[in-house]
């Protein structure tokens, strides 16, 4: 890859690992253009590298992971769709206002031979894409055109893969007007009320109602470097201190990352990522989706449609379970 290339989507915390890699080309162009072996000393500026590489992605601070997951290059929706399908049909509008919100994408699929219905967030690669596709940000006729596609799902029998990726839902006035807020929480009551298993997956960032309103389902996975989150470290901070300088703290406190939602519970599976993220080696990471979704499509499929409902209603019965305390002081 051309280093210019590179240092077009370079994060902050890669650079010396870049640097090192950029160290290692020049010696080797320099071998073969003077014909000496430097094998021994390629190998160990290798290893350094792999050594140096799994030491800053181990150690990523929540802010970091944050950068990693909104990377240009990471695999969107789309993308995974047309790699885990054997077939795939995009289906278009909600129905309701006679248009198609492309910031949202879903359709009917084939899944190692079983028919599904997915959909999901859908960013753009570059700027004109993500104006296209408004960032990611679906609008009211986004959310009621996945709900119009998990109830033909739900008609037919059909499992629902939900793929998350959006910074949240589009705030924009338009949006507003026509009831936001309403298709949003449309989407969690009915979505409650599906008897088909219903997988949902954060592949990238997972920002406020506009990723809840196709996440309320039996599984919640997350890719290891993926974020979830009430509200974005930058609006956090706004909110809190006035300034968006201070993401990183808000970051932080927000536990926003795979692992810590883990360990709150909210997170059923951390998918691992191929070292130096998901778009490091897409197809590495859309292996580990489709072995991911195959095995917790079958253990769902197991249940009855009363039981799958059964756990998804106590699923979210017990985040933000609290203790109240008595007049004693004791909970």
């Amino acid at each position: 890859m051309p280093t210019t290339q590179r240092k077009a989507i370079l994060l902050d915390f890669e650079k010396p690992l870049v640097e090192l890699e950029e160290r290692i080309s020049q010696i080797r162009n320099l071998a073969e253009d003077n014909d000496v072996d430097v094998s021994t000393q390629l190998r160990q500026l290798e290893a350094r590298a792999d050594q140096l590489r799994q030491e800053i992605f181990a150690s990523l601070t929540p802010a970091q992971r944050l950068q990693v997951a909104r990377h240009p290059r990471r695999p969107s929706t789309l993308d995974y769709i047309q790699a885990i399908s054997d077939e795939w049909i995009e289906l278009h509008g909600d129905r309701a206002s006679g248009k198609d919100d492309p910031a949202l994408v879903g359709g009917v699929a084939r899944f190692e031979g079983r028919p599904v219905v997915m959909l999901g967030h859908q960013k753009g690669r570059d700027t004109k894409d993500n104006v296209a596709r408004n960032f990611g940000m679906a609008s009211p006729g986004g959310y009621r055109k996945a709900m119009r596609l998990m109830n033909h799902a739900n008609r037919f029998n059909m499992p629902i893969f939900a793929f998350i990726d959006t910074p949240g839902a589009y705030p924009g006035y338009e949006a507003e007007e026509m009831g936001q807020g309403e298709a949003i929480a449309y989407n969690l009551r009915e979505m409650f009320a599906l008897e088909v298993p219903i997988i949902c997956t954060v592949i990238g960032e997972g920002g406020s109602g506009g990723a809840l309103g196709i996440g309320i389902g039996d599984r919640l996975m997350m890719f290891e470097h993926s974020v979830y989150t009430v509200a974005s470290p930058e609006a956090c901070a706004a909110i809190l201190w006035k300034d968006a300088g201070r993401a990183g703290e808000a970051a932080e406190a927000l536990k926003i990352t795979a692992a810590d939602l883990k360990g709150l519970g909210i997170l059923d599976v951390m998918l691992a990522e191929p070292l130096g993220g998901a778009h490091a080696d897409p197809l590495k990471a859309t292996q580990i989706l489709r072995e991911a979704l195959r095995e917790n499509l079958e253990t769902l499929l197991t249940l009855s449609p009363a039981e799958r409902k059964e756990l998804r209603y106590q699923k979210f019965r017990q985040i933000g379970v609290f203790a109240e305390m008595t007049q004693n002081g004791q909970s």
